[in-house]
């Protein structure tokens, strides 16, 4: 430890003990949870912190302290993508400290058990709605909800120094910036803006040491390139077809150049429509069937009853993906909501009924200090409200920038994704012309493998989680908290 550390933490201990400052903002703090019997295994902090003026943008947090050594273990803020999707996705569906089950009635709330593969068995974590406009955030001019990538990153960034003052004791805790899908581009624009305001010397000082990305949206070609080779790799397009776009493309499946091209990846796209392309291997939810499918799941030890092994809990069933433009990449400008896309308030291939009745309920969003819907709306899992524009271009010039600083970087990929097929993020991060420090090879869990591993100089790391769909929290619990916790450590994974 440095003097200057040393110094920090004596003042700011001093300043703690005569009251002139508070560890956590006491308001914040959440002591019960609709649905939930029991004592939380860790403490619960939820609130607005205002990022503009007194009617200006006013950005939710939901933070949930380590269940192990909060005061040492690393802060982790997690974002969502859509653009304008709730980060709350990945507090309910993903690896927040709950699992949900469907209430027995249609009127009755989830019912919240301890999630046995929550992150927060090993770091503490923020869950952010951002920008304005997504979620629990809001601001009372509706002109802060035309926005863009730039734009959400200056913001997060002020949401995390002002984050930190309420919070100064985690200041010493290594920070790390994680997300997913379209938080491919979140992620690496707000890394870089924190970096900026370290190298300008803003206060508070940040202690960021790295980021990771699952299944993010990178570069238009390299994502856009990535669904051919996928699809044949997978088996869901014949020899005879993905010689036929090989030749009439040229390898420029995301452009096409000519009239032949297109027609052929039109028939790749009528053969895949039928699946599910947020898992491959997953059945497909046609919008006529129950929106929460029951099925039997093996309960962890922690909540089950003496003498019960199995109980049903809720799956989150997703719609065939013929909704979804399988070959539009992000590109600069406008990038529409599903919302917007569809010309609907739904998301395609989602059901997100238990998330909306549980967070619009009037006793949940006081017990997490969330405005009511007059003035903050309602809660929808990707909103609709905002108009976002790509006026970043690609996230290959923001990774090369923050890993030869020596930031670490993880790029994981569930590998039955077909939304943002992991052909893509291999290729990009092998692009980058990095050396091998760990070549190509198994990573395993319980003495099973569970995906595949590849590591390049300068930090960054690709791995890949077999059997794993686009959301590898949800689809894939223990091995998500498998190479978190060990990434986070430092370890070998």
């Amino acid at each position: 430890m440095t003097v200057n550390t040393f110094l920090s933490i004596f003042i700011f201990c001093i300043l703690l003990c005569f009251g002139l400052i508070q560890s956590a903002p006491e308001t914040a703090l959440v002591t019960h949870l609709p649905g939930f019997n029991g004592a939380f295994p860790s403490k619960h902090y939820s609130g607005y912190v205002p990022i503009g003026a007194a009617d200006g943008k006013k950005l939710f947090y939901y933070f949930v302290l380590s269940e192990r050594n909060p005061t040492e273990d690393p802060v982790v803020l997690w974002l969502n993508g859509g653009p304008g999707c709730s980060s709350f996705d990945g507090f309910v569906y993903e690896h927040g400290p709950f699992n949900f089950e469907k209430g027995d009635s249609q009127n009755s709330l989830p019912k919240l058990h301890l999630n046995p593969y929550s992150w927060s068995k090993v770091s503490n974590i923020i869950y952010l709605d951002s920008p304005a406009g997504v979620g629990f955030s809001y601001s009372g001019n509706e002109s802060d909800y035309i926005t863009g990538d730039q734009k959400t990153a200056i913001d997060s960034h002020k949401f995390l120094l002002k984050w930190f003052e309420l919070y100064p004791e985690f200041l010493d805790n290594p920070f790390y910036i994680v997300g997913e899908s379209y938080a491919g581009i979140y992620v690496p624009t707000l890394s870089f803006e924190v970096v900026k305001g370290i190298d300008a010397n803003v206060k508070p000082a940040v202690n960021f040491k790295g980021y990771m990305v699952g299944n993010g949206c990178t570069d238009d070609k390299f994502d856009g390139n990535a669904l051919v080779p996928f699809a044949h790799g997978m088996g869901l397009i014949s020899d005879e077809l993905y010689q036929e776009v090989i030749t009439e493309c040229q390898g420029n499946f995301y452009n096409p150049a000519n009239d032949n091209c297109e027609s052929k990846l039109g028939k790749v796209d009528r053969e895949i429509s039928g699946l599910n392309i947020y898992d491959i291997l997953e059945p497909c939810y046609h919008g006529s069937e129950n929106k929460i499918t029951t099925v039997t799941t093996r309960l962890p030890q922690s909540f089950r009853k003496l003498g019960e092994t199995e109980r049903p809990l809720p799956v989150r069933t997703r719609m065939f993906g013929r909704a979804w433009p399988l070959r539009a990449t992000v590109r600069d400008g406008i990038v529409p909501t599903w919302p917007q896309l569809l010309n609907s308030g739904n998301v395609p291939c989602t059901d997100d009924e238990v998330a909306t009745s549980w967070l619009n309920d009037e006793t949940v969003r006081k017990a997490i200090h969330a405005e009511q819907a007059s003035v903050a709306g309602e809660w929808v899992l990707c909103t609709g409200r905002i108009s976002f524009r790509h006026d970043t271009g690609s996230m290959i010039k923001y990774h090369r920038n923050l890993t030869s600083r020596g930031i670490r970087a993880l790029i994981f990929s569930g590998d039955h994704d077909m939304c943002v097929p992991y052909t893509g993020s291999e290729a990009w991060t092998r692009s980058m012309g990095y050396e091998i420090v760990d070549e190509w090879r198994p990573w395993i869990v319980k003495e099973q493998v569970a995906g595949y591993i590849q590591g390049y100089g300068n930090n960054l790391t690709f791995l890949t989680v077999k059997g794993s769909g686009h959301t590898v929290p949800e689809y894939k619990p223990a091995e998500a908290l498998a190479f978190y916790s060990r990434w986070l450590a430092g370890e070998k994974i």
